[in-house]
């Protein structure tokens, strides 16, 4: 069998922790922050585990990591 290629975009926007569950990081962080709160900003800094409807897809595009 041939190696599944990996998706470039979603190896550079998603990580695995040991248990499995995807990490990911918040949106609307990139630009137009002057009318955000800086309390907003702050935890958009955080990462997050990815919801588990989109956990399955997220994997089989990232199958090596």
């Amino acid at each position: 069998m041939p190696k599944i290629k990996t998706h470039s975009g979603a190896k550079k926007r998603f990580k695995l922790t040991k248990n499995g569950n995807v990490k990911r990081a918040h949106a609307f962080k990139s630009h137009i922050l002057n009318k955000k709160t800086t309390k907003r900003k702050r935890n958009l800094r955080k990462t997050v585990v990815a919801d588990v409807t989109n956990t399955a897809t997220i994997k089989k595009l990232i199958p090596y990591k």
